[in-house]
Parts: C-alpha cells; structure tokens; sequence
C-alpha cells in the first residue's frame, strides 16, 4: 500500500511539475522509468479519482484561504508603513461575520496558517477602522503587534517565552524539546 501510495505521488508530482522544472523532472522521472524514448514531457497528467475528491474539504479551505487574505492584506500595510517587520510580529484581532466561514477557520490553527504570533478570532461586529477587502465580504481584521518576547526556536513572540524549562522558548517549543 505505501509503494503504491509513493509510485502515485511519484507519477503527479513529476508530470504536474514538468512544465516549471523542465530538466529537474526529467531527471526524476528518467531514474525510474530508464529509457531513450521515455520522457515527463511525453505523458498526459494522471486523472484523479473522484474518491480523492472532498468537495467539503475544498470548501473549508477556500474560506480560510479568503480569510487569510484579510490578514496578510493588513499585515502589509503595518509593514510598508515600518510598524512592523515581520509577520510574526502581528497578532491581529479577525473579525468574521458569517458562522460557516468562522468555525472553518478557528478548525485550525489559524496563527500559523497566517504566520502570525497570534490571531483572535470573533464574530463581534467588524469595527469601522478595521481593515478590509472588497472581494472578502464579513471580514475584518484590526492589527495589533505581538505581545511577549520573541521565542529563539519557533521565532513568535509569546508572553510565556522564558517561563519554561528551556530558557527562552515559548511552552510548544518547550514541550517539543522534552
């Protein structure tokens, strides 16, 4: 099951990358089908089956991408104005109005979805000095710089960083060192 799981792999990754990496997945593909008329190049992309298909996986993922949006949208600008610099500097405050799109995202952690030290989540009403995007109806996203120091293996600055059994390392990071 695993080889068949990596031959499949092996076979979209190689084809779906061809027209980028021209030469890289010729490489690829010619170190495991050896031959002089063999080529990427040569074969038709793999159909996907419709069990790989989630249509509500796709969903769910479309909102957190157009949230996302916001976000780095606002983040922007607090760095072209030198508030800050770096994304990880920000904790912003993301104001959803609609339920579905809400619960899509606090579904993961959104922080790191957005490379961010932080990120609160409501629904409350979106602040009229919120940032927002015309195309992303609902959202809207209030800035707000990190709180904390700055965590010397993850690099989010926490208010926790220092108060662990590793120094200067925030509590996720201090659990992943043992």
């Amino acid at each position: 099951a695993a080889l068949t799981v990596l031959d499949m792999l092996h076979q979209r990754l190689t084809t779906w990358l061809a027209p980028i990496l021209t030469f890289t997945m010729e490489e690829v593909w010619l170190e495991r089908h050896a031959g002089d008329d063999v080529s990427v190049h040569l074969e038709d992309f793999p159909e996907t089956p419709a069990d790989w298909q989630d249509d509500d996986l796709a969903t769910k993922w479309d909102a957190i991408r157009r949230v996302r949006r916001v976000v780095t949208g606002a983040i922007e600008i607090q760095r072209q104005e030198k508030v800050i610099g770096a994304s990880l500097e920000a904790a912003p405050t993301v104001h959803v109005r609609d339920a579905e799109m809400l619960a899509a995202v606090k579904s993961v952690d959104f922080a790191d979805v957005c490379i961010t030290s932080d990120v609160r989540l409501t629904d409350d009403p979106i602040p009229q000095a919120a940032f927002r995007l015309p195309e992303v109806e609902g959202v809207g996203v209030e800035f707000e710089r990190a709180e904390g120091q700055k965590c010397q293996r993850c690099w989010k600055i926490l208010p926790d960083v220092g108060t662990h059994s590793h120094a200067d390392v925030c509590g996720r990071c201090d659990a992943a060192l043992g």
